[in-house]
């Protein structure tokens, strides 16, 4: 791609970024997302267009990180039912997550350098260059990573799209749709059996927010300490 090609494409990707961005706090979308009622009263107003609406709130999730996807799937639950909101959020999300990829491949670091923090990119680099499959594949499915910044970063190394496309839709879903059942209250399960789940899930989100940092060093660290012991 010639530079300016490639400086006209990302002048359009930020654009549209800063574009939806000030769109959702002018339209009051963060003030709505302190509660799972407010998201749902919010996307509730555009009807007839709320479907089409929170599509495109979960596929900025993806590009804007302070957006959380998980949070809007239940919502979406609520308010469409289990099965369209997570159809809605897994389209939306994987579509955003190969967007990123590829985005982040054509414009390389300038484009990367407006949305990911040089600590967060310094951090993630030499891990994803060497274990990328892997290392994505345990992201993905572990709550306390930054899925949608390693979607970015993730173009920066050799992993061909396909891969990552796979990566993706297999790991990517579980999460979203266990969110969106839980707004859209199909989980009916025997009170004996939810009680076990929900203190499993307490204690899963608690030792998350306490030692998410520590465990996620600690699988950092392993995987590089692998590739070193390759390459010694």
């Amino acid at each position: 791609m010639k530079k300016e090609q490639r400086l006209l494409l990302l002048a359009l990707a930020l654009l549209m970024l800063a574009g939806g961005g000030w769109f959702l706090y002018d339209s009051g979308f963060f003030q709505a997302a302190g509660s799972l009622e407010g998201l749902r009263a919010y996307i509730g107003r555009f009807a007839p267009y709320s479907h089409l609406f929170f599509f495109l709130i979960q596929l900025m999730s993806v590009i804007l990180a302070p957006i959380p996807s998980n949070i809007t799937a239940a919502a979406g639950g609520l308010l469409f039912g289990t099965w369209p909101a997570f159809l809605l959020t897994f389209g939306a999300v994987a579509g955003g997550s190969l967007l990123v990829f590829c985005l982040a491949r054509a414009l390389g670091r300038d484009f990367a350098d407006r949305l990911v923090s040089r600590k967060l990119s310094e951090r993630y680099r030499d891990v994803l260059r060497a274990k990328a499959p892997v290392f994505l594949t345990l992201a993905f499915l572990f709550p306390f990573f930054p899925d949608d910044v390693l979607c970015i970063l993730a173009g920066f190394t050799s992993l061909s799209l396909r891969r990552f496309t796979a990566i993706v839709l297999l790991t990517r879903p579980w999460g979203l749709l266990f969110a969106s059942a839980l707004g859209g209250s199909t989980l009916k399960l025997p009170l004996w059996v939810m009680i076990p789940i929900g203190l499993a899930g307490l204690s899963a989100f608690l030792l998350g927010m306490k030692y998410g940092d520590r465990l996620e060093e600690i699988l950092l660290r392993r995987l590089k300490g692998r590739e070193s012991g390759k390459t010694d």
